[in-house]
C-alpha cells in the first residue's frame, strides 16, 4: 500500500454543525484491504469517547461508510454516523458533557491498517453549536439566571424555554441548536448555577413564570405564546408551567412524569409535594446497576394525587416523547396518565410518539448512547435502559419532530 496516497475525508467539510450528518471516505486504499475506522472525543470535563468498526475497501481502493457495512467493533451494517453514536466512555457510567457552546466539538476520526494496526490517515470533525452571527447573551435578569440565543436575521422569532434534567447547571447545546433553526431560545437554569441554590428545599414556580414573562417581552420574541422543551425531571414543570401560566402555546415533554418528583414544587399558596418513591420496586441489574423504572407509583391513587400537574388547566399544545425502554422511570406509563386526564377533560391538543428500544437520555441527534450514568436523586449509577442504534435513530426523529411541532404551533408566520 503507497500509505502517502491514502486520505481520510470528511465530506461536504470537517467543520460542520452537532447536529449534521457527515460522509467519512478513505481512499487510495489497495482494493478488498481491511481497515479499521476510530473515533475520539474528550468532553469538556476530560472523560474520553471512543468507538471502531472494521470495513473492506471496494473494488477501487475506497470505504464509503454512507455506502458499505461496518464488519464489526461498536456497531455493525451501513451506518453513516455509527462512529459518533456509538462511541462509549472510558470511565463508566459517564454522559457526554458540552458546557462550552462557544467551542466546537472535535471527533478525531482515524484510519488503522486492519492487519497491521498501523496509522494511514487521521482527520478531525469540528462539530459546533453556534450558526454564524447568532447571539448568546448570559442572562442576570432579577432572579432568572441562563442563556438566551438568538438566531441571525431580522426576527422576531417565535420564543422557548428550554430546561433540562434534574442535577443542576446549565446545558446549552439542544438550546443553541435550536436557535439555529429560527427559535428565540432560553437555557434557563434553576439551581447549582452561579448565585442559585445548591440544594434547595423546594422549586419555585415562580421563578419559572418570571422567566416566561421576560422571553415574551424581548422584541426579538415572535408572540402571541411561547414554547417549553423539558426533558425527564423537568417535564413536570413544563407541565406545572403549562397548567399556570398565560402565554404558553406549545410544550415538549421527553421522557417526563406526570406528577411533581423529588422536591416539592410551590405556586402562590400551594404546594406539590413530590410523588413518593416504592423502595421495594427498586431492583438490581446483572451487572450490579440499580434499576428504578418500577419505583414510582400511580400518581392517580391515594395520596400521590397531591403530587399530580393538573394538566387540564393547560391551553396549550402537547408533543410527548417517550423511550419504551426508559429505565430512569416508566415514561410511557406516565404519558398515557397525562393524555388521558386531557382526553377526559375533552382536550385532544396532543400527539405521542414512542420509540421501541431507546432510553431515558433522547438528546440532539449524534450524541453518543448513554445506557448508564449517575443520578443526583439516587445518589449512585442508575441503568438508563435502551440500544445504541435504536435510540440514535430516535434522537434522529424526535429533532425533526420537535422543530416541526413548533413551528407549527408558535407564532404567526411559520420560520422554515
Amino acid at each position: 500500500m503507497a500509505f502517502s496516497q491514502i486520505r481520510l475525508k470528511i465530506l461536504p467539510s470537517v467543520r460542520c454543525l452537532f447536529d449534521k450528518l457527515v460522509q467519512i471516505k478513505v481512499e487510495g486504499l489497495a482494493p478488498h484491504r481491511p481497515v479499521e475506522l476510530r473515533s475520539k472525543v474528550v468532553d469538556d470535563r476530560g472523560v474520553v469517547f471512543r468507538a471502531s468498526a472494521r470495513y473492506r475497501a471496494d473494488d477501487a481502493g475506497q470505504v464509503d461508510v454512507c455506502r458499505v457495512p461496518s464488519l464489526g467493533g461498536s456497531y455493525t451494517g451501513v451506518e453513516p454516523m455509527g462512529l459518533f453514536w456509538s462511541m462509549a466512555p472510558d470511565t463508566p457510567h459517564s454522559k457526554m458533557v458540552k458546557k462550552d457552546v462557544l467551542s466546537p466539538t472535535l471527533v478525531e476520526v482515524k484510519a488503522l491498517n486492519g492487519e497491521t494496526g498501523e496509522l494511514l490517515a487521521c482527520e478531525t470533525n469540528e462539530r459546533e453549536y453556534m450558526t454564524e452571527g447568532m447571539k448568546r447573551i448570559p442572562l442576570q435578569e432579577g432572579r432568572i439566571r441562563g442563556v438566551l440565543f438568538i438566531p441571525p436575521g431580522k426576527g422576531p422569532f417565535p420564543g422557548i424555554v428550554d430546561l433540562y434534567t434534574f442535577g443542576g447547571g446549565l446545558s446549552e447545546p439542544r438550546a443553541s441548536l435550536m436557535a439555529g433553526k429560527g427559535f428565540v431560545v432560553l437555557a434557563l437554569a434553576y439551581y447549582r448555577y452561579q448565585d442559585l441554590p445548591k440544594n434547595p428545599q423546594s422549586f419555585d414556580l415562580e421563578y419559572f413564570e418570571e422567566a416566561v414573562t421576560y422571553l415574551r417581552k424581548r422584541p426579538e420574541v415572535e408572540g402571541p405564546g411561547i414554547g417549553i422543551i423539558s426533558i425527564s425531571h423537568s417535564g413536570a414543570l413544563a407541565l406545572s408551567m403549562s397548567a399556570f401560566f398565560s402565554g404558553i402555546s406549545a410544550t415538549v415533554c421527553i421522557n417526563a412524569c406526570s406528577a411533581n418528583t423529588v422536591i416539592p414544587l410551590h405556586y402562590k399558596d400551594h404546594v406539590f409535594p413530590p410523588l413518593p418513591p416504592i423502595i421495594d420496586n427498586i431492583t438490581f441489574t446483572d451487572s450490579g446497576l440499580i434499576d428504578i423504572r418500577n419505583a414510582l407509583g400511580d400518581p392517580t391513587l391515594g395520596e400521590s394525587r397531591a403530587s399530580l400537574i393538573p394538566i387540564e388547566r393547560a391551553s396549550c399544545h402537547f408533543l410527548f416523547a417517550v423511550s419504551e425502554d426508559d429505565h430512569n422511570w416508566n415514561s410511557s406509563y406516565f404519558a398515557q396518565q397525562a393524555t388521558a386526564t386531557l382526553k377526559d377533560h375533552g382536550k385532544e391538543t396532543f400527539q405521542v410518539v414512542s420509540y421501541p428500544n431507546a432510553g431515558h437520555f433522547l438528546e440532539v441527534p449524534h450524541m453518543p448512547f448513554c445506557a448508564s450514568g449517575f443520578h443526583a436523586a439516587v445518589g449512585a449509577a442508575v441503568e438508563f435502559g435502551g440500544e445504541a442504534k435504536a435510540h440514535s435513530e430516535a434522537q434522529m426523529d424526535l429533532w425533526g419532530r420537535v422543530q416541526e411541532f413548533f413551528r407549527l404551533h408558535l407564532g404567526q408566520k411559520s420560520t422554515a
